[in-house]
């Protein structure tokens, strides 16, 4: 059977940043059999979510690579070189590309990895392989488009999945309803609905703002209400002093803060990443909202300090919402055709993925290079991506630190396996000894 050193579940951004690097390692003399499995039936990222006219809210020299070797053939400027675009991409004057450009440079550095990397297969579980109770291998499970069932084998492991859509509680029994559903899904979704004529976004952040002014710049443009428990639309705190909690050495120190530092901490700076949008947007729906007073046109609702409170469908197909006013405590009910839920992510599908190892795993605690901690007798290493906000800070679940990120697990991954090898050779050299 083929063992793999490092099998990586997902492959998207920061798992594409890690091919890189350990690519770009070989040149050192570091030579590691890494393969990846993503579910996808090709590379996308965020797809449902690329909507016209939306930019990137980090610089681009946040890519895959710069910030670890800023040389590096993967960079964004690289790949404008190699389009035959950078000159023109000067002349623009910003560092804010296009969600599609970004999108197009992802799949540009993913196809350079087309030979490791398998597209359509989802992983259904991670398995611990014994030898007497040592677990020394892990096998991988995945399910391919024909509903075949794979297996391989892994040394090491990394999951980058990605965030798992968060469905408040008053949806989760309509969540199979397809006139209900997440921002992930939003262009695929929202085609099928072409003919609603009203429509709920529920939400605050940067993809909640995207979706309505998505949805009141279409032709013949839909009643959107657009409903939030905050009572204005903040925008994100991009200054340069409040921004260095996304640079890469700002992980050293919130990872060694005590727990209740690093839970206050991530209180206080919650609302640079969430709940946030650009303020250039803002400004945009506070205009789309005035113009309706202009014209008289009551279209869109801005139904601030409000909070679904219960949903039922309705025998006639419309969606019944009963909402509470937080500013007056009232309650009523508003119908609606479509309702699109901007309501973020969870962030612990690892812990599903990897239930049958969680005898080994303890609290899914991380160490300070992302590796789960495990009990003595589970030899292989786990690294998670995306999944450590809590003991490595606000920048985890986005694209700042991931070239940094990926130098880090790939160190702590070379020296992994050379302990192993150290311990083998002295496990022969004993057994040797002892004939």
């Amino acid at each position: 059977m083929q063992i793999h050193d490092l099998i990586g579940i997902g492959f998207g951004p920061s798992n594409i940043s890690l091919a890189i690097t350990l690519e770009e390692k070989k040149q050192e003399g570091y030579e590691i059999d890494a393969f990846f499995i993503e579910k996808q039936p090709n590379f996308a990222w965020h797809a449902n979510m690329m909507l016209d006219n939306t930019h990137m809210q980090i610089s681009f020299l946040k890519d895959l690579a710069t910030l670890r070797n800023p040389s590096s053939h993967f960079t964004f400027i690289n790949y404008l070189h190699q389009k035959q675009r950078l000159q023109d991409f000067i002349n623009l004057k910003t560092f804010f590309p296009s969600r599609h450009e970004f999108n197009d440079y992802l799949a540009w550095a993913a196809s350079h990895f087309d030979d490791r990397c398998a597209y359509g297969e989802e992983v259904l579980e991670v398995l611990p392989e014994k030898r007497n109770d040592e677990v020394t291998l892990l096998r991988v499970r995945s399910r391919d488009s024909q509903g075949a069932i794979r297996e391989r084998f892994a040394r090491n492991l990394i999951v980058s999945v990605g965030g798992v859509p968060r469905i408040p509680e008053c949806f989760h029994h309509l969540r199979n309803d397809g006139r209900i559903f997440h921002s992930n899904s939003y262009l695929r979704e929202i085609a099928r609905h072409g003919n609603a004529e009203k429509i709920a976004v529920v939400g605050a952040g940067q993809s909640a703002a995207e979706i309505f002014m998505d949805l009141h710049n279409r032709p013949d443009a839909p009643h959107v209400d657009l409903i939030m428990r905050a009572r204005a639309i903040k925008p994100s705190d991009d200054s340069p002093f409040v921004n260095e909690i996304f640079n890469a050495d700002f992980t050293d120190f919130i990872f060694s803060r005590s727990e209740p530092d690093r839970t206050a901490l991530l209180e206080e700076v919650w609302h640079t990443n969430y709940a946030a949008p650009d303020l250039v947007l803002i400004e945009q729906i506070f205009n789309a909202f005035y113009q309706q007073r202009v014209t008289g046109d009551l279209r869109h609702r801005f139904l601030r300090r409000h909070e679904v409170g219960s949903v039922r469908t309705l025998p006639e197909g419309r969606i019944e919402l009963l909402l509470r006013d937080l500013n007056t405590d009232r309650e009523y009910n508003a119908l609606y055709d479509v309702v699109v839920l901007a309501t973020g992510y969870r962030r612990d599908y690892h812990k599903s993925l990897l239930r049958p190892l969680s005898p080994y795993m303890g609290s899914f605690t991380v160490d300070r290079h992302y590796r789960l901690k495990s009990t003595p007798n589970f030899h292989p290493a786990i690294f998670l991506q995306g999944a450590c906000e809590e003991t490595h800070g606000l920048s985890d679940t986005l694209l700042s630190v991931i070239a940094v990120r990926t130098d880090e697990i790939g160190h702590a991954l070379f020296d992994t396996i050379e302990q192993k090898d150290v311990s083998q050779a002295g496990s022969q050299i004993r057994a040797v000894a002892n004939q």
